[in-house]
C-alpha cells in the first residue's frame, strides 16, 4: 500500500478561512525545509571539561575562554618560579616534572571518564574510557618528546630568570618553522621568516641582557630551553599529524603522552639515583613541593583545555595574540612579585619578540610571498609613472 505524503486536508479556522495541511504536519509546524536549515545552522560544539559553552555567543565565549588563560597562565608561572625559590630544590627540576607528570595522568584519567560519562551515561566509576586511536609507536616518541618539553624547561629555572625562561619560549616559532619544513614538508611565506629573524634578534638581545644583569647567568640554562623549544617543535608536528590521521581526541594525546613520560622519567631517576634525593628533598617540604606542585600542575592542565576552547572559538591567530599578552603579563609579574634586577634593554629586546609574533599572526591572515612583493612593487611603479606630478619632475 502506498501512502502520498503530498495529499493535503482542509479545514476552516474560527473566522471561516481555509486552511489546507499536509499530511504528517500540524497547524503550527514548519515545513521540513526551515527545520533542517534550523538545524544544520547549530553552533559547533565548545566544552571545557564537563561545561558547555556552546550556545553561549561568540564574545562570551571568547572572554570566557580570555579570562582563564589568563588566570591560569599567571598562576602557573607564578608557582613554578615560588618552588624554584625554596633553598636547596634547584638540582631538582627533573623530580618537579615527575611529580607533574604524575598529577597530569590523574587529571588526565577523570577527564577522560568525564568524557565517557557524557557520552554514555550510567555510573561514572563503573565507566569504560574510550578506545585508543593512535598507534602505540607513536606515542612513545610522543612520551620522549613531553618529557624533554617539560624536563628541560623545568630544570632549566634552576641557571635562568623566569622571564628569559618564558621569552624563550615565545619563540617557540623559530624551531616550529624548521620543524614542520622538515617533517611535514609545509612551505611558508616572507613574513613567516621576517617574523622568525625579528625573534632571533630579540631572544639574543634579552639573553645578553641577562647575562650581564644577572650574577648566576649560566649558558646550561639556556642549552636546556633549547633544547625545549626543538622537542615543543617536534611534538606539535608529531602530534598535529598524529591527530589529523586518526582522528583523536586531545584527553587521549594528553593521558599517553604524559603517562609513558612518567614512566620514561621514573626508570630514568631510579637508575641514576636522582629519585631517591629528590623524594628525600621533597618530604623534608612537602608544602613548598608536594602541595604548590598540585596547584602548579591543576593550573597547567586546566590552562591547556581553556587554550584549545580558544582556538575552537576564535581561531589560531586569536590564540596566539592572548597567550602571547599573557606571557608579557606573566613577565611583568615576575618582576614586580620578585625581586630581580631590571634595565630598559629587557623592554626594546622583548618589543622586537612582540614585533616577530605579531608578524606571525598577520602572516596566518596574509599569505605574502616574493612574487606577491614583486607583483605589488611593480603595481606601485606603475602608478608613480602614471602620476603627471612625477612626468613634470621627469621632465625637469
Amino acid at each position: 500500500m502506498y501512502i502520498h505524503t503530498s495529499s493535503s486536508s482542509r479545514m476552516t479556522d474560527n473566522k471561516g478561512n481555509v486552511i489546507t495541511i499536509k499530511v504528517g504536519e500540524s497547524p503550527g509546524s514548519s515545513p521540513p525545509s526551515q527545520r533542517k536549515s534550523s538545524t544544520s545552522e547549530s553552533p559547533p560544539e565548545l566544552r571545557i571539561l564537563c561545561f558547555d559553552l556552546t550556545y553561549y555567543n561568540r564574545t562570551t565565549q571568547f572572554l570566557l575562554s580570555c579570562a582563564g588563560v589568563f588566570f591560569l597562565y599567571i598562576l602557573y608561572g607564578y608557582l613554578q618560579e615560588l618552588i624554584f625559590t625554596v633553598e636547596g630544590f634547584k638540582p631538582y627540576g627533573w623530580f618537579l616534572t615527575l611529580v607533574q607528570f604524575g598529577y597530569y595522568i590523574g587529571f588526565g584519567l577523570v577527564e577522560r571518564r568525564l568524557e565517557g560519562y557524557r557520552i554514555s551515561g550510567g555510573s561514572f566509576w563503573n565507566i569504560e574510557p574510550e578506545p585508543r586511536c593512535i598507534p602505540m609507536r607513536t606515542y612513545l616518541i610522543l612520551a620522549a618528546l613531553t618529557l624533554g618539553t617539560m624536563g628541560l624547561s623545568n630544570s632549566s629555572l634552576g641557571y635562568l630568570n623566569y622571564p628569559t625562561q618564558v621569552i624563550f619560549k615565545c619563540c617557540k616559532l623559530i624551531p616550529v618553522l624548521v620543524g614542520s619544513i622538515l617533517i611535514q614538508g609545509k612551505r611558508y611565506g616572507l613574513l613567516d621568516f621576517a617574523a622568525a629573524t625579528c625573534m632571533c634578534i630579540g631572544l639574543a638581545w634579552f639573553t645578553l641582557a641577562d647575562s650581564q644583569m644577572t650574577p648566576n647567568f649560566n649558558l646550561l640554562g639556556v642549552a636546556m630551553i633549547s633544547g625545549a623549544l626543538l622537542c615543543d617543535a617536534a611534538i606539535g608536528n608529531v602530534q598535529e599529524k598524529a591527530m589529523r590521521e586518526f582522528k583523536a581526541p586531545s584527553s587521549e594525546v594528553v593521558f599517553y603522552s604524559y603517562g609513558l613520560g612518567f614512566v620514561y622519567l621514573f626508570v630514568i631517576m631510579l637508575v641514576t639515583g636522582n629519585f631517591f634525593s629528590g623524594f628525600a628533598f621533597c618530604l623534608e617540604h612537602p608544602v613548598e613541593t608536594f602541595g604548590y606542585g598540585f596547584l602548579f600542575s591543576l593550573s597547567g592542565y586546566l590552562g591547556i583545555q581553556f587554550v584549545l576552547a580558544l582556538v575552537r572559538s576564535s581561531g589560531a591567530p586569536i590564540a596566539a595574540t592572548v597567550t602571547t599578552a599573557r606571557k608579557a603579563v606573566t613577565i611583568a609579574f615576575s618582576f614586580v612579585l620578585f625581586s630581580k634586577p631590571f634595565t630598559l634593554q629587557y623592554l626594546w629586546s622583548g618589543l622586537i619578540v612582540v614585533l616577530g609574533i605579531y608578524l606571525n599572526v598577520y602572516s596566518k591572515r596574509n599569505k605574502l610571498t616574493l612574487a606577491d612583493i614583486r607583483q605589488k612593487l611593480k603595481q606601485f611603479g606603475a602608478k608613480i609613472a602614471r602620476s603627471p606630478s612625477r612626468k613634470f619632475l621627469i621632465e625637469v
